[in-house]
């Protein structure tokens, strides 16, 4: 999945919610690019981990460096999720 298909899926998704508010793809995008960054500019996770901080997203997982490079460790419900564990 490419980001303005990502993009169109979240803007939908939080559409759908309940009290969710109105997102526009457009608003998404620009989210995407602060945290996830663009060819110009660092996003906020790459310059937290510059700082050698790790980035936590709660179930999700956490971005980290090891050995120089982004690493990426899955939390637990991601796990369950994609091995189909979840209710």
């Amino acid at each position: 999945m490419d980001k303005s298909k990502l993009t169109e899926l979240t803007a939908r998704r939080q559409a759908e919610r309940a009290g969710g508010g109105d997102l526009a793809a457009d608003d998404i995008g620009r989210i995407f690019d602060t945290l996830f960054g663009t060819v110009e500019h660092a996003g906020t996770i790459a310059e937290a981990l510059k700082a050698h901080e790790t980035v936590t997203l709660g179930s999700f997982g956490s971005f980290h460096v090891a050995d120089g490079a982004a690493s990426f460790r899955p939390g637990k419900a991601l796990t369950e999720y994609l091995q189909d564990r979840t209710g």
